[in-house]
């Protein structure tokens, strides 16, 4: 009885060293899926077959990874905001092509669509260390474009992205105006315990209880819980309550540790929205919500920058 049970346990044991590491060589394949089963990696459509205007950017990260971007505008010389957008994990930017459309329609905002290093066009191959610098050049060159308003970018990241985004806002509060942030966790480490609850107890971001043992084999940690509480721009978080890869509560859980050093924070439900259908679920109530934070967070600074700059005048005029 004795050899059975310890038999039992070498096996049980075995199952989960073997288990471990299998997840520790493919985490990346895991964490980054740059291509969708049965599909290719290149794009199977462009802005124009939606009859977007669009501009096709390549850039250089400052590791020397060339990039691919698109650029769709609203008008030739559109002056609204624009949204420089990061995408999920999964596929690649062109995925999003449709709701990127609807959004610059409703929004009336140009959309800046990034591919992350390894995804679409882009070459190279994803890690945390590598996209963080992927969005970096990204907002750098939005930056310094001349047929913006660079005083309305705004950071949109949904999923993966939210983390990729609120790194980017926190890096750069004079480049970013604010951030939005849609059915994002608080951290790979919490996630593992998610897709694989036997990991919770050994792998676990800051919202878990106690030091996890095995923190440090994870790569890409993508802690967000541990930045966004360091985002001084105004922050909108839009949560499906019927998403079903990353629990609703680890957005309310970014929520509540923004909103403890941050006044200018927005918490909205929608409560049909899935992981990737939030936008579609929510219809008219999901557009009007970031309508109305744009209007009341981005529109305000630009209309203060336009007040102090004819102040400014004023005073100098009659000097």
């Amino acid at each position: 009885m004795v050899t059975y049970v310890s038999a039992l346990l070498y096996g049980v044991g075995g199952l989960v060293v073997a288990g471990m590491a299998l997840l520790v060589a493919l985490q990346e394949k895991l964490v980054y899926v740059p291509v969708l089963p049965g599909l290719t990696k290149s794009y199977p459509i462009t802005p124009a077959r939606l009859r977007l205007t669009y501009e096709d950017v390549w850039l250089r990260s400052s590791d020397g990874v060339r990039l691919h971007a698109w650029f769709i505008k609203l008008l030739p010389d559109c002056r609204g905001p624009t949204l420089l957008f990061f995408q999920e994990n999964a596929g690649n930017i062109a995925h999003r092509l449709e709701m990127v459309r609807i959004m610059i329609q409703r929004l009336q905002c140009n959309v800046f669509m990034l591919s992350y290093r390894g995804y679409g066009a882009s070459e190279g191959y994803p890690s945390q260390h590598g996209i963080t610098k992927d969005a970096q050049v990204a907002l750098d060159h939005l930056y310094q474009r001349t047929d913006i308003d660079t005083s309305r970018i705004v950071v949109f990241g949904r999923s993966l992205g939210g983390a990729v985004g609120t790194v980017v806002t926190k890096n750069n509060p004079d480049k970013v105006a604010a951030l939005i942030v849609e059915n994002t966790f608080t951290s790979i480490l919490d996630m593992a315990g998610v897709l694989l609850p036997f990991l919770k107890w050994f792998i676990g971001g800051s919202s878990s209880k106690g030091p996890k043992v095995l923190n440090f084999l994870v790569r890409s940690p993508w802690s967000t819980i541990d930045v966004i509480g360091e985002v001084k721009q105004p922050i909108l978080f839009l949560s499906g309550l019927q998403d079903e890869m990353i629990p609703p509560s680890h957005m309310q859980m970014l929520y509540v540790k923004a909103a403890a050093h941050n006044r200018r924070c927005v918490f909205a439900e929608f409560p049909t929205g899935m992981h990737m259908d939030t936008w579609l679920a929510g219809g008219d109530h999901y557009w009007r919500t970031i309508q109305e934070f744009l209007q009341q967070h981005v529109q305000e600074k630009k209309d203060d920058e336009s007040s102090n700059n004819d102040i400014a005048a004023a005073i100098e005029s009659s000097l």
